[in-house]
């Protein structure tokens, strides 16, 4: 069955400028272990920009970082947006800025939302597979498909029944069989076999997971036979990799970069990203994760060869983009469409 989008058209969207808004934090919400969830609401009450399942917004925190969060509340809901944070002590600090300093009543920058974790329209069944605080793109999209009468079962692996989110917004899946919990300390008979569950691909059946990067790797190792465009994944947090050596000899020491609108040359050095380089020269290329999850610094080239070190484009728009705070000229030159 093919879905249709669940976005309002008839009514007026508050014309809000390209780029950033600013939302009044609802509600602080006591999720899980370690998790809270932010609801998010215009302050003068108009509809918030529509998005789409697997859609994520950068919030602007006030330690000067900006974080990407998934919405995960149904997409239909155009009077506020509802992300989940799990505080990671160990992390970069945007989790814990915004456990820390984010509270009801406040006013917070974020950007419109983007997607580039879409649900297929034509699938007849999905299979949702959620590890930890990736459940959130998920949740997102078992409240669309289920909006839809679209066949899906998801599958959510946490350490613990305390860990797991939203437990009280998922209980009517949970009673309908359509979710199934996996703890990492529950009875081994509950454990998740992905590769008994995703032995026999079937037509009309797409795949999503999200989650850590030991439970990436395993989601991808189980889903390495299934059809080409029907497995999906999204990380959010960028999976370890030994530093790279040059792409070439050639560009052993940097590289040039022209930009096409004014003809100006910028070199790049070889521990330079193409998005330092562009900015320090007053070239501004807006970065976010600089991680190549995201996709803020999606830029498109006209010449040149480029090494894709990022998480988010697909092999096509590979062919035309590069983002800016990873990837890599193969070429000595390289043409930007700036």
């Amino acid at each position: 069955m093919t879905m249709e989008t669940s976005l309002e058209t008839e009514e007026a969207v508050q014309d809000i400028e390209a780029g950033t808004l600013d939302v009044r934090v609802k509600q602080v919400r006591y999720e899980g272990k370690g998790i809270n969830s932010y609801e998010l609401t215009s302050p003068g009450g108009e509809k918030l920009p529509p998005f789409e399942a697997g859609s994520h917004i950068d919030v602007h925190l006030k330690n000067g970082v900006i974080r990407q969060y998934s919405l995960c509340n149904p997409p239909a809901e155009r009077h506020r947006y509802v992300i989940a944070v799990l505080k990671d002590e160990a992390g970069r600090g945007g989790s814990r800025s915004m456990h820390d300093d984010v509270a009801a009543g406040d006013i917070v920058t974020i950007s419109r939302p983007r997607n580039h974790f879409s649900l297929d329209g034509n699938a007849k069944k999905v299979i949702l597979i959620a590890g930890g605080i990736g459940v959130t793109p998920l949740k997102a999209m078992a409240h669309e498909l289920e909006a839809h009468h679209v066949d899906f079962e998801m599958h959510y692996c946490a350490r613990s029944r305390e860990a797991a989110a939203f437990s009280e917004e998922l209980a009517t899946m949970l009673s309908t069989g359509k979710l199934h919990y996996h703890f990492d300390d529950g009875e081994k008979r509950n454990q998740l076999d992905l590769a008994k569950l995703l032995s026999q691909p079937s037509s009309g059946t797409h795949v999503y997971y999200c989650g850590p990067s030991g439970f990436m790797k395993a989601c991808a190792d189980a889903a390495s036979h299934w059809p080409k465009g029907t497995v999906h994944f999204e990380h959010f947090k960028a999976p370890e990799q030994p530093r790279r050596a040059p792409a070439s000899v050639e560009s052993a020491d940097g590289c040039d970069v022209t930009i096409a609108s004014t003809g100006q040359v910028i070199h790049v050095g070889a521990d330079q990203s193409l998005a330092e380089a562009l900015n320090a020269v007053g070239v501004e290329v807006p970065t976010s994760c600089c991680a190549g999850l995201c996709a803020t610094c999606k830029v498109r080239y006209r010449d040149g060869e480029v090494e894709h070190n990022d998480f988010i484009l697909s092999e096509e728009e590979r062919q035309e983009y590069l983002t800016a705070c990873v990837s890599r000229p193969v070429s000595k030159t390289l043409v930007l469409d700036l």
